[in-house]
């Protein structure tokens, strides 16, 4: 636990020190989803290990702890020892699972809290998820948000997407709103979108957008890779000996 204390936060640095980002974080001190990004970060609001942890608790019986596997051929190509954690057996094949249905199941878990607490009836029918991304984060988004949490979801994707993508996406029950990226600026269509999302259903939805990258429970929902890889590594290599 001690390893995965230091080794978890560094990683998390090293990722977003080095990512040219054009999406904002939400102040540290507040638990919410970042609003829709305007300019970049001076500070990104890391996840902490407490959130990987949490994250891991969310995802247990619904991401799959996917398994690692090793060639020998492959090590005796490179000279060391290779292993691999296969995230392509994740749920809609890749590991942007984890982080999309975290950052989901946070966000309504955080709205059910301002429910309670001012005393109103619950109503997640009037939450909408909107992000925007190319295919996998959109993938994952429709599957978490309106698959399986029932959350009616909406994702910008660029026309030149692979098809196979917005076929996928679409399968999950997204709601696809094309944009060209090279004539328009995608934060920009995002801004349109959930003003038109307020406007054209009823009840004034609270539109909530989640990034593929950036935000606070998305990495901790990402970051549970990690956390298992050295989890499943470790016993891997006992039985070994």
């Amino acid at each position: 636990e001690k390893i995965l204390q230091n080794f978890v936060p560094n990683i998390f640095h090293i990722f977003t020190s080095t990512m040219t980002t054009t999406q904002s974080s939400s102040p540290s001190t507040s638990s919410s989803p970042s609003p829709l990004p305007t300019s970049p970060p001076s500070e990104p609001d890391l996840p902490t290990y407490q959130d990987v942890l949490h994250a891991s608790q969310t995802l247990q019986n619904i991401a799959h702890r996917t398994p690692i596997l090793t060639s020998r051929t492959l090590d005796a190509q490179l000279g060391v020892r290779v292993f691999f954690k296969c995230e392509n057996l994740q749920r809609m094949g890749a590991f942007k699972f984890r982080g999309a249905y975290t950052a989901v199941k946070r966000c309504l878990d955080d709205d059910d809290d301002d429910d309670n607490d001012n005393d109103t009836s619950n109503n997640r029918g009037n939450i909408r998820i909107l992000t925007y991304s190319s295919g996998n984060h959109a993938q994952a988004i429709a599957l978490a948000a309106t698959s399986l949490l029932g959350v009616p979801s909406t994702i910008i994707m660029p026309r030149d997407a692979p098809p196979l993508k917005i076929e996928a996406t679409r399968s999950y029950g997204g709601d696809v709103v094309f944009y060209d990226r090279y004539t328009e600026e995608r934060d920009a269509v995002a801004e349109r979108v959930k003003a038109e999302l307020s406007q054209t259903h009823g009840d004034s939805p609270k539109v909530v957008f989640v990034p593929p990258y950036d935000h606070r429970y998305v990495i901790a929902g990402q970051g549970t890779v990690g956390k298992e890889f050295i989890e499943d590594l470790t016993r891997f290599l006992s039985h070994e000996h």
